[in-house]
């Protein structure tokens, strides 16, 4: 529980919000101190590592440990990752989240239980984290430097069709992008 009086990071989440609500978030986030660790760009395409592979795995693994997530665009770059996470414990007489297929309540399971946006994306940096971890002992990966990850992460409501779609975009393009990425240590 944030107290001001002991803690003085702010909070980026929109205060009142419940990031367990039907819908797609869009997430980056980034290697602690920029290292870049999981691979690299070549004419424009990211060319993953070992490492990258890995939180590849991660990453398509988020749906087998929460039944209500769906996973969508997203690239590994060399220090950082953005994707797409679709939360879809819906309500059987509501829309649809945005881009995400209808679908109902699972069986025995209350509505409101979904997952968080900060439940799945704990799990992903920890199991990432973790899978680092045992590259550095077992396959001598460069290790990292006090952490993995930065404390946080970066996420955005998508709020419709256009907004997803130019996402998706975003994401795709991210590569080729990569010689004026802020997150490219070497700009």
């Amino acid at each position: 529980m944030f107290n001001p009086e002991i803690h003085h990071r702010q909070s980026i989440r929109l205060r009142d919000f419940d990031y367990s609500a039907n819908g797609a978030y869009f997430v980056t986030i980034c290697v602690h101190g920029r290292e870049c660790l999981f691979g690299g760009i070549d004419n424009g395409k990211m060319v993953l590592n070992e490492a990258g592979r890995m939180v590849e795995m991660w990453w398509h693994k988020l749906p087998e440990k929460f039944d209500d997530v769906i996973v969508d665009s997203h690239i590994t770059m060399p220090n950082h990752f953005h994707g797409i996470i679709c939360i879809t414990d819906i309500d059987p007489v509501g829309a649809p989240p945005c881009g995400c297929p209808p679908l109902t309540l699972k069986p025995g399971r209350p509505h409101g239980a979904a997952p968080t946006l900060g439940d799945v994306m704990d799990w992903f940096k920890t199991m990432t984290t973790n899978g680092y971890i045992r590259g550095v002992k077992d396959n001598n990966w460069p290790p990292f430097s006090e952490r993995l990850w930065q404390r946080n992460y970066y996420e955005r409501i998508i709020r419709d069709e256009d907004e997803l779609a130019a996402t998706r975009e975003y994401i795709a393009y991210n590569p080729m992008k990569w010689a004026e990425d802020k997150e490219n240590p070497g700009t």
